[in-house]
């Protein structure tokens, strides 16, 4: 769900995150300075409260357990394991949450078809209690593998979503392909540095073709979720879903990140659209809390606020 932003600034602060003692002083501290504002802690324990204190506030969640590019079997087997428990969870609970998980966290870098025995075990898990699942993008070398995963699971399941980055050039091509199955697509910018060979280098070119994607999701698609904290690409796309008369809810969510753009989740959710707050959590939360301050100058502000104790 993040902007491409000033690529020297965010290198800047993914170069400073690889620092043994950032990462040692992050690691130990971070959760207490300020890093719970993006992250609702290290166990399933800490993160259902934080899933129910969200839906009394009028907001879905999608949850997410941190981590990726997994290489051992038995953890991609524990972390499907714990998919499946919050799935669980969330029926007994009567929480509005589902899951996202990325593919390299259930086996893709292993093999391809542990990562899609994998995903159709969280999917069986989210078909028995009335759920849906999502399948997050990875780097740009993951598209392929992961689409594909999408379309053998798209013939067992009607319950399964994936996700499309409209800074990939190739990603309205990859729409277009899906559409015949009544996709549930997730439209996000790109979190991930890409070279310019394969996403658009500026701004203006993924903002483009966001809308662009959002546009034919919402003529075409089953049900899309629009991933951004952009309050002007968002009012165009009210706009394009009101011309396609189209209901606040049923076909289309709004998606934003725990901790980020509250007043414009907040507006949403009171002009009566649904709203899905990502909510990740889990023992792997550096690289992710890193990615969140790399994205957002302001975040960083915050985080160094929390550390003097000003937060």
């Amino acid at each position: 769900m993040s902007s491409v932003l000033d690529r020297p600034l965010r290198g800047a602060i993914l170069a400073a995150a690889d620092s043994a003692l950032v990462r040692r002083i992050v690691t130990r501290y971070g959760m207490r300075l300020g890093a719970r504002r993006f992250v609702a802690g290290e166990t399933a324990a800490e993160f259902l409260p934080v899933a129910r204190a969200a839906n009394a506030q009028g907001f879905a969640v999608a949850a997410t357990i941190l981590g990726e590019s997994v290489r051992d079997r038995e953890e991609t087997l524990g972390v499907t394991g714990e998919y499946c428990r919050l799935l669980r969870a969330f029926a007994e609970e009567y929480i509005d949450a589902n899951v996202a998980f990325k593919l390299t966290h259930v086996g893709l870098d292993i093999d391809p078809e542990l990562a899609f025995e994998n995903a159709a075990r969280i999917a069986t898990a989210a078909q028995e209690n009335g759920n849906t699942v999502r399948m997050d993008m990875e780097q740009s070398r993951y598209v392929d593998a992961t689409l594909s995963i999408y379309r053998r699971l798209r013939e067992r399941f009607d319950n399964v979503g994936f996700v499309l980055q409209s800074y990939l050039y190739r990603s309205r091509a990859d729409l277009a392909a899906a559409l015949p199955l009544n996709p549930n697509v997730r439209i996000v910018k790109g979190a991930y540095l890409e070279p310019a060979s394969v996403a658009y280098p500026h701004k203006a070119d993924v903002d483009r073709n966001y809308l662009e994607l959002v546009e034919t999701a919402l003529s075409r698609a089953r049900y899309t979720a629009i991933a951004t904290h952009d309050a002007r690409i968002v009012e165009r796309a009210i706009r394009l879903a009101q011309e396609r008369g189209l209901p606040e809810r049923g076909r289309f969510e709004f998606q934003l990140l725990y901790g980020i753009a509250g007043p414009l989740a907040r507006s949403l959710a009171q002009r009566g659209y649904r709203v899905r707050l990502s909510i990740p959590f889990g023992p792997y939360w550096f690289p992710y809390l890193m990615r969140r301050l790399a994205e957002r100058p302001a975040n960083v502000g915050f985080f160094i606020r929390g550390a003097l104790g000003r937060g």
